[in-house]
């Protein structure tokens, strides 16, 4: 018994030592993440007219103009404003397509509203103003007729007056001939 005790115990400590192994790379996670979070890169153009600061994922941190100083700000601002609506109109996709079941816009509004300093309110008046339109359903019947859509217009009927070409007269003819 003491064999296998012996072997037992050589086991776990082979599988204490594996375990040693595997956590030593995640042992720095803490500062791993605190670096991630102070990355940044910073590219400026050959002229030095403009200069880009970027972070983690490739997000755009700063731009600065040399000779407009303010409209680094505004570009940022206005930058900012098309993520966050892009974000919005991402998010009532995905609910019109789950059927609101995850309440994603709701959710996407109110961490804006916190970091933009606005209220939820505001963004939901935004997003009504550049509402799209209603997209067509064309599995939706209830406004045509049985014959034909609501919105097709009736074509006129061919031309029947006048002698027509040379082409015609001959269609015509080898029509009606048919018919006899």
């Amino acid at each position: 018994m003491s064999a296998e005790f012996d072997q037992l115990v050589a086991q776990f400590e082979q599988f204490q030592s594996k375990l040693k192994h595997v956590e030593e790379p995640f042992a720095d996670l803490g500062g791993m993440q605190q670096e991630l979070t102070e990355l940044e890169s910073t590219a400026t153009s050959p002229d030095r007219a403009v200069t880009v600061v970027a972070g983690v994922g490739g997000s755009i941190k700063e731009i600065r103009f040399a000779d407009n100083p303010g409209l680094g700000s505004v570009v940022m601002e206005t930058l900012q404003r098309a993520v966050a609506e892009a974000a919005r109109k991402q998010a009532v996709i995905v609910d019109e397509h789950t059927n609101g079941a995850l309440d994603l816009v709701d959710q996407v509004l109110e961490v804006q509203a916190e970091a933009l300093g606005t209220t939820v309110d505001e963004l939901k008046s935004n997003m009504r103003d550049e509402a799209p339109p209603a997209p067509e359903r064309p599995d939706d019947f209830s406004e045509q007729t049985v014959l034909r859509r609501a919105d097709d217009t009736p074509q006129p009927p061919p031309y029947s007056g006048g002698s027509g070409s040379a082409g015609d007269s001959f269609l015509k003819n080898l029509f009606d001939e048919e018919d006899h």
